[in-house]
């Protein structure tokens, strides 16, 4: 009797099977099985990023031809103009377009205008472009560097250059000149980075008008009404009016694109309020009707801004995201109706910044109302305490699985995961500070003997009002003086209770601080100051993280004036996880010496010790690494020590090193066995120019990697 094999499938079930598999890695171990599924796998690869020297036209993979989607932006010597990488740029660029037909999305690293010149003709029928360049614009006319693509490609759907080095000046005579590109588009994204002083009122007035089709806009703007062209309302009026299509709009301020943490203690005002009234806010709502998802972080007052977004519940339906910095009257929890954000119940995404009258009562109410809320994050909110959060919480821990808390002063690390713990169980992602200090014990002693506090632990047995209800019933809410408004309470023993009167003691007594695990936490993001270390994060509740998978930490401060540390920064207490797999550690915003270290101070070479010290104890398989840097240079790079030990890290199979490094430095890594993929992004603004040193050459960069892939790497 013959046999039946793999191969007797029908290629429809074999190609459901492969639907089935999205992870790259995994799809190209499928491949190895047999010839059938390796010919139906790369048939139906519709996305594929190239690595590789773009030198080696022997290594273009020529059996991916149903690819839509090309990345060439990690081509390396990375940042550098890879067509120029090749004796004939255009035979390369034809071999491109021969390999890969059907690509109508590209992104690139388009440090010079001569790559989308000669890209740009290959694929005419390109929709979506995505532009990469942190080195310094090139001196060219207004345009210049994006003229090829309007000119070209015709059908233009998406022009991202978030992760793009332009002027501001650059955008508005391209659009102006193609009109008929620019009104093709649907998806503009200009938020970067690199703007200082974000587009002005004009420009924006000028990019709305010859775009008028724009289902998403994201911008970094001027609200600041002290510079010219600010925006203000009536440049609002103009947007809803030239783009009533926008289902995704971002604008926010670029004091608010730094990365830099701001001050806790800091009340939440600012000197100047934004020139946006009430009435221009409730204009752009209603003039923008199939708004899914909306920014405004505005970086000056927007004062008693309940009654304005009142609107979005009524005129913005489709509302899921909601981001507002600097707003303040969000919702005014008088009495026990529901009213200002508390009424867009459709909200899953909410993001609040800066909002200095955000007290806890007002917590509570966004809860109540936002009763679908799966994502919450809050910054920059002095007055609110663990009690606020976590009856917040306790409200929405049906739906909450991911909560960022920064920058609050009552909010330090205890008091954050204390204010967790009623959604401890099932919370998939989640940011805090690492500050450890205490707040006066976090409020974590509660005294509900007067019965004048909610007991978070008791929302369960609270009888809550429908969320459907009419929220004008007074029986709906909690009272400012602590009275269970509309609420009908139960009577039950919280399980923290010590004695008969229901009084509440919740004891910190180290890893016994919640009594559960983080049981579907995956992904966890931290911020620490410099100085500080990470152990305290085992007796705060956080060491029990069975799937924790990736962690970031952001690391922050000046260290020229701190002693030597006596200790390490505690890389190694990660081990504790036994799931990690990929670390981001970014120290870019630490800032000491390096080639200016005066006698007696630590440069930044010692600084590195500290930071990386046990990292090659944590089994990781991906790191992203950004070295601290010296202010007075425009050079971020790794030093000798850090390069010694990163090539302790024995499983690694991915690094990025967001700087530069010496040629000998780098063959350190050689000694990883696994290791296959590693980059120096130069991913800064501005990006050094020149090749001063062995650390900048692309000669060093192309050594290396031929050195790394001639290694016989077990997989």
């Amino acid at each position: 009797m013959a046999r039946t094999s793999i191969n007797d499938l029908p290629d429809v079930l074999v190609s459901n099977i492969l639907a089935l598999v999205s992870d790259t890695r995994t799809r190209n171990s499928l491949s190895l099985v047999c010839r059938k599924f390796l010919s139906l796998e790369r048939a139906t690869r519709f996305s594929l990023s190239l690595r590789g020297n773009a030198r080696d036209l022997y290594g273009i993979p020529t059996c991916f031809r149903s690819v839509t989607h090309l990345d060439l932006s990690l081509l390396s010597p990375w940042g550098h103009a890879f067509l120029c990488s090749s004796p004939d740029p255009d035979l390369l660029a034809h071999r491109l377009r021969g390999l890969f037909p059907l690509v109508t999305s590209l992104t690139v690293y388009a440090r010079t205008p001569t790559t989308l010149q000669i890209l740009a003709r290959q694929w005419p029928e390109l929709r979506h472009v995505k532009l990469v360049r942190w080195h310094q614009r090139p001196q060219s006319a207004p345009g210049e560097d994006l003229a090829p693509i309007f000119e070209h490609c015709r059908s233009l759907s998406t022009l991202d250059l978030s992760e793009f080095y332009y002027w501001i000046e650059d955008i508005p005579p391209v659009l102006v000149a193609n009109p008929l590109t620019a009104r093709s588009i649907s998806k503009l994204n200009l938020m970067t980075t690199s703007l200082t002083d974000g587009f002005k009122s004009t420009d924006i007035e000028t990019i709305t008008e010859a775009c008028p089709n724009l289902s998403q806009l994201l911008m970094a703007c001027t609200f600041d009404p002290r510079y010219f062209g600010f925006v203000g309302d009536e440049t609002l009026s103009a947007i809803a009016t030239n783009c009533p299509r926008l289902s995704l709009l971002h604008l926010a301020d670029t004091s608010t694109l730094a990365s830099v943490r701001g001050d806790p203690s800091a009340d939440g005002f600012t000197p100047e309020d934004a020139r946006i009234s009430t009435a221009t806010l409730i204009e752009l709502f209603s003039g923008l009707p199939l708004l899914e998802d909306l920014v405004l972080d505005v970086a000056k007052n927007v004062r008693d801004s309940g009654p304005a977004l009142e609107v979005l519940n009524t005129k913005c339906r489709r509302l899921r995201s909601l981001k507002l910095g600097q707003f303040h009257g969000i919702c005014m929890a008088i009495d026990s109706r529901l009213d200002g954000i508390a009424l867009c119940q459709g909200l899953e995404s909410l993001s609040i910044t800066n909002c200095a009258d955000l007290t806890n009562m007002r917590l509570i109410e966004v809860g109540r109302g936002c009763v679908r809320l799966s994502k919450f994050e809050v910054k920059g909110c002095k007055k609110i305490t663990v009690k606020g959060l976590r009856t917040m919480v306790s409200l929405l821990k049906r739906t909450l699985v991911d909560v960022k808390i920064s920058c609050c002063e009552n909010l330090n690390t205890k008091a954050s995961l204390r204010a967790l713990e009623p959604i401890q169980d099932r919370i998939s992602r989640l940011h805090v500070d690492c500050v450890w200090k205490d707040v006066e014990e976090c409020e974590l002693e509660y005294d509900t003997a007067s019965s004048s506090n909610i007991d978070p632990d008791e929302v369960d047995e609270l009888t809550l009002p429908s969320h459907n209800a009419d929220t004008s019933s007074s029986t709906d809410g909690l009272l400012e003086d602590g009275n269970y408004g509309g609420y009908t309470r139960k009577r039950k023993r919280s399980r923290y209770s010590t004695d008969a009167d229901c009084s509440l003691s919740i004891q910190c007594s180290g890893n016994d601080l919640w009594g559960k695990r983080w049981d579907r936490l995956e992904y966890l993001s931290l911020w620490i100051g410099v100085g500080d270390f990470l152990s305290p994060l085992e007796t705060v509740g956080l060491d029990d993280c069975p799937v924790l998978q990736e962690i970031q930490i952001k690391v922050e401060g000046d260290c020229r004036r701190r002693h030597k540390p006596m200790d390490t920064f505690g890389l190694s207490i990660l081990g504790q996880y036994p799931q990690l797999a990929k670390m981001k550690l970014d120290c870019s915003d630490t800032t000491g010496y390096a080639l200016t270290c005066p006698s007696g101070q630590m440069d930044l070479t010692l600084w590195e010790r500290f930071f990386l010290n046990g990292i090659g104890s944590l089994g990781l398989t991906e790191l992203d690494y950004w070295p601290p840097q010296d202010r007075s240079f425009n050079q971020r790079s790794l030093s000798h020590p850090a390069a010694g030990l990163l090539a302790e890290c024995l499983t690694l199979r991915k690094l990025f090193i967001h700087g530069t490094a010496y040629e000998h430095f780098m063959n350190f890594l050689l000694n990883i066995p696994y290791l296959r993929d590693v980059q120096l992004r130069l991913d800064y603004y501005p990006a050094p120019e020149n090749d001063m040193s062995t650390e900048m050459r692309a000669g060093s960069c192309s050594r290396f990697e031929a050195a790394l892939n001639s290694r016989q790497i077990p997989d």
